[in-house]
């Protein structure tokens, strides 16, 4: 009996890794690894399979190699078990037949300066754990834009809406977090889906505070949504925070955990107990992001970027909060979006909405 509670136990450890243990800028294990079959002028010829017929624009991502990718080409020659799609660019590396590739929310490698040609400065920004080094892009505004990337992703992932951002005169703080390459390392080395994180979101604010800005937005993705969202309702600076802007947020994370789990092929009576490995290594508990957003805790206005694709963060916690608090939250549904990636799937209705959310917070 004993051996076989401990054994429990073990499982259910190496299960909860799935999620405490997600490498940042890594394939999450729910994304497929796709072939590439060829490639010619402007197209790419991949494995057919349901990721690499997802709308819209991509990064798409090998061991040595990061390109972008736009919409399937329907009208080109194919071969049944494969799609071709637009290939917009290759920013590094090379793509030969055989590579193993995956998609991924982002577009854009480097910094700043590099991939959008916009001026910043490499900063550092004192944290609860030390120091967390960010980019800033200046801006005309005095409401400053702090980005916070999510699960897999990197700070590279808010050079998506950076230019953008830009082009409307915002400052943006773009951070890298606790866990994250150059950012002090958690003291159990596990992520804790913005339980702990949105703490670096705090100190971010602070320093944008002392730097001159008269209100922020935290625009988040994913777990970075989510330490956006809690850092609006717990900072002592919380008075500060003009609006938010919520990606994929995750607000239910058992329920992501099990995806994550499950993706790497987790037996399904094992889920269970990596739900409860989970708390008793982190102290999270599951209904704390939505509790930040019920009536009073959540003052400032909230956009969503959401939709019913998302197999990691389940779309109807989104759909909960803005049906109850009209008086805050907007709901943008996305559909045939994956986990983080609304923007890709149709980026000139992302950021009007973003644009029309934005313009009453200057």
């Amino acid at each position: 009996m004993f051996a076989a509670g401990a054994a429990s136990v073990v499982a259910g450890r190496l299960a909860s890794d799935a999620a405490l243990k997600v490498p940042p800028g890594r394939p999450l294990p729910t994304e497929p690894r796709l072939t590439v079959h060829s490639t010619a002028a402007g197209r790419i010829t991949l494995t057919r399979a349901f990721a690499a017929q997802r709308p819209g624009t991509y990064g798409l991502t090998g061991e040595a190699a990061h390109a972008v990718v736009g919409n399937v080409l329907n009208g080109a020659p194919h071969t049944p078990d494969t799609v071709v799609r637009r290939l917009e660019r290759v920013n590094h590396g090379t793509l030969e037949p055989g590579d193993k590739v995956w998609l991924t929310p982002n577009t854009h490698i480097g910094d700043p300066r590099t991939a959008l040609g916009l001026d910043h400065t490499d900063i550092d920004i004192p944290g609860e754990l030390g120091t967390l080094p960010a980019w800033f892009v200046p801006g005309a505004r005095d409401t400053w834009v702090i980005t916070v990337h999510g699960l897999g992703t990197t700070r590279e992932h808010p050079m998506n809406v950076m230019a953008f951002l830009h082009r409307h005169r915002f400052p943006v703080l773009d951070l890298a977090y606790r866990g994250d390459l150059g950012a002090p390392r958690p003291p159990d080395g596990l992520n804790h889906l913005g339980e702990t994180e949105w703490r670096d979101v705090d100190a971010a604010i602070r320093y944008a505070v002392r730097q001159g800005a008269a209100k922020v937005v935290l625009h988040g993705w994913s777990t970075g949504a989510t330490m956006a969202l809690r850092a609006a309702t717990h900072s002592v600076l919380r008075d500060r925070v003009a609006g938010l802007v919520l990606d994929s947020p995750v607000l239910d994370w058992p329920t992501t955990l099990r995806a994550l789990a499950a993706a790497r092929r987790t037996p399904g009576a094992l889920l269970p107990l990596a739900v409860r490995a989970a708390q008793g290594r982190t102290g999270m508990h599951g209904d704390r992001a939505e509790e930040a957003a019920a009536p009073p805790r959540l003052g400032a206005p909230a956009l969503i970027f959401h939709g019913p694709d998302d197999t990691l963060a389940p779309w109807a916690p989104s759909r909960r909060l803005a049906a109850d608090r009209p008086d805050r939250v907007t709901l943008r549904t996305v559909r045939h979006a994956p986990h983080g990636a609304m923007w890709n799937v149709d980026p000139a209705g992302y950021e009007e909405a973003l644009r029309r959310f934005l313009t009453p917070l200057i």
